[in-house]
């Protein structure tokens, strides 16, 4: 994919639910490492799929310079993964110094990017 429709995906409206959301049953099982959810915190694209107290609709960043993906927002976390210059990443929350979200949105890692690693797109 090109760095284009990464950015697409991640500004997709297609990828918020529209209409009234109910779960109708439990939570489905999903894949923390590939899917943007934890404890307090959902991709909108979840709502109905996961519970949680709150979802968020993705800020789009890209990263402004090679940078490692953490498992924890911190120093010491352990590295999941590479971020190339350029990539496309999915800002959720930010908090501190960190970023927590997706490597070009669906389908890519989650976990945790220093702010100072990213510039927000228009």
């Amino acid at each position: 994919m090109s760095a284009e429709s990464d950015l697409a995906l991640v500004v997709s409206p297609a990828t918020v639910p529209s209409g009234e959301l109910a779960l109708s049953g439990p939570s489905a099982k999903v894949e923390p490492s590939r899917q943007p959810v934890r404890g307090d915190l959902a991709h909108i694209r979840l709502a109905g799929r996961v519970f949680v107290p709150h979802y968020a609709v993705p800020m789009p960043h890209r990263v402004s310079a090679a940078t490692p993906l953490r498992k924890a927002g911190r120093a010491d976390g352990e590295v999941i993964g590479e971020l190339p210059a350029g990539e496309a990443f999915a800002v959720l929350d930010m908090a501190g110094a960190w970023a927590w979200g997706q490597a070009s949105d669906e389908g890519g890692l989650v976990g945790y990017v220093a702010r100072d690693a990213l510039e927000p797109v228009a």
